[in-house]
This record gives C-alpha cells, sequence and structure tokens, in this order.
C-alpha cells in the first residue's frame, strides 16, 4: 500500500458498513462510537496525506491528550502532568525532525519525568509518582511509529480499529470463557473475531505482513489488557468522559499503541 488515496474507498466503504450494523445493533454506546470514528478518520487521513509533518502533528496532538487523560486517571500532581504533557510529544516530533536523535530524546524526557518527584523531595509519595510517570512516557513512546512507519500506518490503524469494534460486538453476542481477569467482559470470542477482522483489513489494505499481522493479533489485544490493569489499578471505567461513548482518547488508542510496538519492532 502506498500513500493514503488508494484506501480511501475501503474505509468509506468500512464506515458505512460499520453505520449500518450499529443502527442494526441499537445500541446507543456503538452508535457514538461510530459517531467518534466518522469524525477521527477524516482528521487521520488529512494528517498522514500532508506527510511527516502532519503526522508528527497528529501524534503529537494525541500524544498531549493521552498524557492530559493518563494524569488525571492516574491523579499525578500538576507539576508532573505539565512536565509529562510536554515530554510525551517529543517522541513523534523528534521522529520527524531529527529520527538519529530518537534514542536520546526519549532518555531525556524519561529523566525529566522521572526527576519531577525527586526535586519535589516527596519522600511519601515520590515512588508512585516516579513510576506512573516512567510509565506514561515508556507508553506513550509508540507514537513516534506513526511517522516512522509513514502512510502505511493507515492500514494498521484501520485494522486495530476494526478488529477493537469486532471483538467488542462478538463477546457481547456471543459470550463464552472471559479473556482475562483484567477485563472479565471481554471474551475469546471476541478476541479471535476481532483479530479475523482485523488481519483481514490489512489483507484488502494490501498490507498483510507477518509483523503486521503478529500487530494486530497479539499487540493491539495486550495493548487494551495494558489499559484496563491500568484502570483497574486505579478503579476508574474510562480514561476520560469528554468522548462520546468512548470515555477517552487513551481508551480508543490503547490497542494502537502495543500494535505499534510490535510493528517497529519485527517490521
Amino acid at each position: 500500500m502506498t500513500g493514503v488515496a488508494g484506501p480511501l474507498p475501503y474505509l468509506a466503504g468500512a464506515l458505512l458498513v460499520g453505520g449500518i450494523a450499529v443502527v442494526l445493533s441499537k445500541r446507543r454506546e456503538y452508535m457514538l462510537r461510530w459517531c467518534a470514528w466518522a469524525v477521527g478518520v477524516p482528521v487521520v487521513v488529512i494528517a498522514l496525506d500532508v506527510g511527516p509533518g502532519g503526522a508528527a502533528v497528529l501524534a503529537a496532538s494525541a500524544g498531549v491528550a493521552c498524557a492530559i487523560e493518563y494524569g488525571g486517571l492516574t491523579d499525578l500532581p500538576r507539576p508532573d502532568r505539565a512536565v509529562l504533557a510536554v515530554a510525551v510529544p517529543v517522541a513523534p516530533v523528534t521522529a520527524w525532525a531529527a529520527p538519529a536523535h530518537l534514542p536520546q530524546a526519549l532518555a531525556l524526557t524519561l529523566a525529566a519525568v522521572a526527576l519531577v518527584p525527586v526535586l519535589a523531595g516527596d519522600a511519601a509519595g515520590g515512588l508512585s509518582r516516579l513510576c506512573f510517570g516512567v510509565l506514561g512516557v515508556i507508553w506513550f513512546a509508540p507514537l513516534a511509529g506513526v511517522v516512522l512507519l509513514g502512510p502505511e500506518v493507515l492500514a494498521l490503524f484501520a485494522a486495530v480499529s476494526i478488529a477493537d469494534i469486532t471483538a467488542s460486538f462478538a463477546g457481547r453476542s456471543l459470550g463464552g470463557p472471559p479473556l482475562s481477569r483484567l477485563s472479565p467482559s471481554k471474551h475469546w470470542s471476541g478476541l479471535l473475531a476481532g483479530t479475523a477482522a482485523g488481519l483481514g483489513t490489512l489483507a484488502v489494505f494490501g498490507a498483510f505482513t507477518p509483523a503486521w499481522a503478529v500487530a494486530v493479533a497479539v499487540g493491539a489485544p495486550l495493548g487494551d489488557l495494558l489499559e484496563s490493569m491500568v484502570k483497574r489499578g486505579v478503579e476508574a471505567k474510562d480514561s476520560a468522559s469528554w468522548l462520546a461513548g468512548a470515555g477517552g482518547l487513551l481508551d480508543r488508542l490503547d490497542s494502537l499503541l502495543l500494535a505499534l510496538v510490535f510493528a517497529l519492532a519485527l517490521g
């Protein structure tokens, strides 16, 4: 797959089919999610079509939003949230402007976030603040892959998104054994159906490779469970509540983040 023009008919078709499916499901949650994707997909397409700069702006903006949600989710103090919100977009911006210096940039952002509770002299809660801050930088660093993978990342984005919504719908409809204690509402039936839909999407987009198949089949579900673990740890249902029917942006990007890790590592 080259560029973003080729996949447009497939994306439009997927949105159309998805719209019909959510109307037939009569579930308000799915209808609201579809509306969010109907707005989000054109934004992603336009940003990627601009080129690496557009991809960097898209990824950096998503990173800031996720960092803010994550800071609220984990109840980090304001100084930690501010530094994290500045640190997270460094990775995608560096991947665009100076990719050779990406390791150094990540090391510096990790140090900056880790030093906030140290400089504050927080003996009681400093370790917790440090761990949450470092996890935030590491968790959102894969957004640099939106820049590094180029326009082809659109296929991964579509495959993970379609796999996610298919897994949710199929799991609720078919039931069966739960997938993990981290998220009892998810089922193996949903995972299998979502994986099939995601791999099929890669094939339609002409982007089916062993690395990307693993990213969709393994990375995406693990990314979802990772966020479930964090939310259970802080006793929260969603990362935020501003995104209609979908909680927060992190709730929608959790699967993509780990899928990007596998795509970058194995590709």
